[in-house]
């Protein structure tokens, strides 16, 4: 099982840890919610919990917790910017469907 950064996502992250002076990681999970059921989950992390796996990608840690984990295996964390948006994108093989508005997706 595996869940990996790219280099751009990995610099991003990298980049806020040290803007925000602390922090050991981040940590990516789901949650239940929205038209087709689940919804990413991605916070910055001060600690990680004995339970989770710990993935690290061009030095930054990445935490899933073991629920997470088996929605997610093989995602690939990414940061983009189109146009004028950027942010992180999500490289699941797993989903079957995501809804129309992108919040949420199906596996």
């Amino acid at each position: 099982m595996a869940v990996s950064l790219t280099e751009p996502a990995a610099r991003h992250v990298t980049r806020y840890l040290t803007k925000r002076g602390k922090g050991v990681g981040i940590k990516l999970g789901v949650k239940t919610t929205g038209c087709s059921g689940l919804a990413y989950t991605l916070e910055y992390l001060d600690e990680f919990a004995p339970e989770d796996t710990i993935f690290e990608n061009f030095n930054v840690k990445l935490a899933v917790d073991p629920k997470s984990l088996a929605y997610i295996d093989g995602t690939q964390l990414d940061y983009v910017r189109e146009g004028l948006n950027e942010g992180f994108k999500f490289n699941n093989p797993n989903e079957r469907d995501k809804c129309g508005c992108g919040e949420s997706f199906r596996v």
